[in-house]
């Protein structure tokens, strides 16, 4: 909550009233001093502190996450909407991109709320067990936020008490190490209070003991990579490895995969056994507009790249397979292709594809869309959306969970093999035979996650932190008939980190930028 302070300066005013004015409070708003007085107010504040991952720099907007996706050699975003075409173009500066400067803000604003509410709350009355856990989850939840900061722009001020601008206007940049280690302590504390499960439907969507567990595991993967962890230590894996474990053996957690991938992204199926922290939506107070995106606008389009990714339903690359026909490349294929994207000959909303449908790429995205291949009279427009965002999803940290696991011994052990093997199955795909060595297993394991997660924005952090971004966003991106879109590049020694906003270096001298902006 911001503060709000009034100073009035009218002689006229005083002169004419008694002491009495000075102690009235406003009667049409809170100020810090009057709202923190009851636990309905309490509730209110929290619900400030989660509304902000709705937010157009995380998770929210029209599609933020969805355009994060674009930033890869998955898809492309053909009028840089969110600022996210420039990112993948390796052409971003301090002042050009929308989400450069949004998610800075966002996260930010979260990080405020959070703060505030964490040291205000105990001047309330109310009931101590309540009270415990509103504190855990706005600990989870700044942890999250400093994440969205770390991940993406590297040093930044950790500020840990409430908003005040005399003191805290001019901070310098906290090195990401000791911000690192403020966000594993608060997801600790998190976990140890909240609970595995609510017994409410009104409580859907808040923090739970293996959301802070599951973010725990990806803050410690993105240490264990190559972009933080050149020197490969083993211990680093192991801690990663070790934190997906816990959310694996949570007890009474019950997290599973959802038995239908495709069925996986609709609203019917919000909340799953598969989902472990959601962004909530709910048209129309609060929607995205994911499905005007996907059926319309086509900002998040799949590149022939992501198309030749996929596998042949044999588990072989179709280099390798004897199903793949370069006159039906679209046959035979893994059946995740067919549930994430809409192409060339493919049904959609009842009627035959042909390349102009989706004129951008060829291609269309129907994953966290209501479309598919059946008529739907329904057309959703911007803010209708109100199927939710899986931040984390249990498959993640399956795959979280194979890739540390396995970087983590000499040799892959059986446990790596079963973890991805059940996102495997799950898709209809054959499991990978034992006998691997790290190395290949590593290779299988990172093209799971860019087809398990395809669409969904996560493959951006996986492709920095494994330091492959020089390797695979440079060149041409080409459309479904292979002919040049646009020519990527990247430059390794400044583009693995984002700038810095120029308007928080305007308003705060005491920020330095990141090498090369």
């Amino acid at each position: 909550m911001k503060k709000i302070i009034y100073i009035v300066v009218t002689g006229l005013l005083l002169s004419g009233c008694g002491n009495d004015i000075l102690e009235t409070q406003p009667q049409d708003r809170y100020t810090e001093e009057s709202f923190w007085k009851s636990e309905t107010n309490v509730a209110a504040a929290m619900i400030g502190c989660y509304t902000v991952l709705r937010n157009e720099g995380l998770f929210g907007g029209t599609a933020t996450p969805l355009w994060e996706e674009t930033a890869t050699p998955n898809a492309y975003n053909y009028d840089n909407s969110g600022g996210w075409n420039v990112i993948a173009a390796g052409t971003q500066t301090a002042t050009n991109s929308t989400i450069i400067s949004a998610r800075w803000n966002d996260a930010y604003r979260g990080i405020g709320r959070c703060n505030t509410l964490l040291a205000r709350i105990d001047q309330v009355g109310m009931d101590e067990t309540l009270k415990n856990r509103t504190k855990a989850e706005a600990t989870f939840l700044r942890a999250l936020y400093y994440t969205m900061l770390e991940m993406y722009y590297g040093d930044v001020p950790l500020i840990l008490d409430e908003p005040d601008p005399t003191t805290q206007a001019n901070l310098p940049r906290t090195p990401r190490a000791d911000v690192v280690a403020q966000i594993l302590k608060d997801l600790d504390a998190a976990a140890a209070v909240l609970p595995v499960k609510y017994s409410q439907s009104s409580d859907l969507g808040r923090a739970t003991r293996g959301a802070a567990l599951a973010l725990k595991a990806r803050v410690l993967l993105f240490e264990a990579s190559p972009l933080n962890n050149p020197s490969g230590d083993a211990a680093r894996w192991k801690a990663a490895a070790d934190a997906a474990k816990a959310v694996m053996d949570l007890p009474g957690a019950g997290y599973a995969l959802f038995p239908n991938y495709r069925n996986l992204f609709l609203p019917a199926n919000d909340n799953s056994v598969e989902s472990i922290f959601d962004v909530q939506y709910k048209s129309p107070e609060q929607g995205s507009s994911f499905d005007l995106i996907g059926r319309q606008y086509n900002t998040n389009a799949p590149v022939q790249n992501l198309i030749d990714a996929y596998l042949m339903k044999d588990g072989l690359p179709i280099s390798q397979s004897p199903l793949y026909n370069p006159a039906k490349p679209y046959e035979n294929r893994d059946p995740r292709l067919y549930q994430t994207v809409v192409y060339p000959g493919d049904v959609f909303q009842g009627e035959a594809v042909t390349p102009s449908r989706f004129v951008v790429t060829g291609y269309g995205i129907k994953k966290y869309t209501i479309y598919d291949k059946e008529a739907n009279p329904v057309n959703l427009q911007g803010g209708r959306s109100e199927i939710n965002y899986m931040v984390i999803r249990y498959a993640d940290v399956l795959l979280m969970y194979a890739e540390a696991q396995n970087e983590a011994g000499a040799t892959p052990d059986a446990s790596v093999y079963d973890a991805i093997n059940k996102v495997r199955v799950r898709a209809g795909m054959p499991t990978i035979a034992a006998g691997k060595t790290k190395e290949q297993l590593r290779d299988l394991i990172r093209l799971e996650r860019r087809i398990e997660f395809a669409g969904e924005g996560f493959y951006y952090n996986d492709i920095r932190r494994w330091k492959l971004a020089e390797q695979v966003l440079k060149g041409p991106i080409t459309n479904y008939d292979n002919k040049p879109i646009m020519t990527r590049t990247f430059n390794a020694q400044r583009d693995y980190w984002w700038p810095l906003p120029q308007t928080q270096l305007d308003l705060n001298p005491a920020l330095s930028q990141n090498t090369g902006y």
